[in-house]
């Protein structure tokens, strides 16, 4: 690899950001789990799930409510992360996000047309299988999208980013037109459910969907380790890229699977929220540098940070009653974005 690729990024402000980033993870999460409508005895957490006494009220939420929730909090924060770092390595763009390509827009049409015209769907599932509907139409609709996406590309100019960002922004329109079909034609209580879904909720949170989500986030954070340096090879420009032996067609390829997989689980998992995968590259790069070897753990442990705090705060601010999470991710993310944003004018990072 030709060594102008390298970054000059020390290791030690790099492992520094990266320990100060996994302390607040352990803090908050502990907070996380002690607060919230249910108090949480010190002796709750002593009490172990699989043994024979049964669970006072407090250890049931613990371990069955809480625990399962900040989990997948901090899996669907980190999965944002690394998408939005690898969407905006890949179009060169530090305004891309995940929701560029109109994955979460496929979701959410299809999560839509569940919820109108195949209403009656729900109720001839097996109950243990009722809670699992809108997750699979959500995941079936992104990977639909994203299927939609890669022949259209390969049609219109095969190669080519600048294609498939405009073809997912078309694919996108023709979602949110849907959607806004099945909102017309829907009653008041499947408009309230989708227009629940759609702003973002992680109370559906369970043990075999963590682990999901946990195994994908994995596999594909081992894969992207290896498109670290091809990456930072593109930003310099396809021909130079290619000329340093970089599989351009493959890495593109590869890059949209992975972007496609963690943003299909994460909307599956808990709906449509904005502002994580544009928000965290953008403080791990204050952090850490534009090195993508560097930048992409960073990046989802600040997406992990991100959504713990703004799901925390959706639980808490209002108990008994919960604010949907992408109102507060919202909230959270639209300020410190524009500060970021600053930063990075005044230091040329965007022009």
């Amino acid at each position: 690899m030709n060594p102008s690729l390298s970054t000059a990024t020390p290791l030690r402000p790099q492992l520094s950001a990266t320990g100060l980033l996994g302390l607040a993870l352990l803090l908050g999460s502990a907070l996380a789990l002690h607060l919230g409508a249910v108090q949480i005895a010190p002796g709750d957490w002593l009490l172990w799930p699989g043994g024979e006494a049964p669970l006072s009220g407090g250890a049931h939420v613990l371990w069955h409510l809480r625990l399962p929730r900040v989990g997948l909090s901090l899996a669907v924060g980190a999965a944002l992360g690394l998408a939005g770092c690898l969407s905006q390595a890949l179009f060169r763009n530090p305004m891309a996000d995940p929701g560029l390509l109109g994955i979460s827009a496929g979701a959410a049409a299809a999560v839509a047309l569940c919820l109108t015209l195949f209403a009656g769907l729900q109720f001839q599932l097996p109950p243990a299988w009722q809670i699992w509907l809108l997750p699979v139409a959500g995941f079936a609709g992104a990977l639909g999208v994203c299927w939609a996406l890669e022949r259209l590309a390969r049609w219109l100019a095969p190669g080519s980013v600048s294609a498939l960002l405009l073809c997912g922004l078309a694919v996108q329109a023709l979602a949110f037109a849907l959607v806004g079909l099945c909102s017309h034609l829907a009653t008041d209580e499947q408009l309230r459910a989708l227009s629940f879904w759609s702003l973002g909720s992680l109370a559906g949170a369970n043990g075999w969907l963590l682990l999901l989500m946990g195994v994908a986030l994995l596999a594909v954070a081992l894969q992207a380790r290896r498109w670290a340096q091809p990456l930072n090879a593109l930003a310099l420009g396809r021909e130079q890229a290619a000329h340093v032996g970089v599989d351009v067609q493959g890495l593109r390829r590869r890059s949209v699977l992975g972007i496609a997989l963690l943003s299909a689980l994460a909307v599956s998992a808990c709906g449509s929220i904005g502002f994580i995968g544009l928000m965290a590259p953008h403080l791990a790069r204050q952090l850490v540098g534009p090195d993508l070897r560097r930048l992409m753990p960073c990046a989802m442990l600040s997406g992990a940070l991100l959504l713990l705090l703004a799901d925390t705060l959706a639980r808490t601010l209002a108990v008994p009653a919960e604010i949907p999470v992408g109102i507060f991710s919202a909230l959270l993310g639209a300020p410190c974005f524009l500060w970021l944003l600053r930063q990075s004018l005044r230091h040329g990072a965007v022009t």
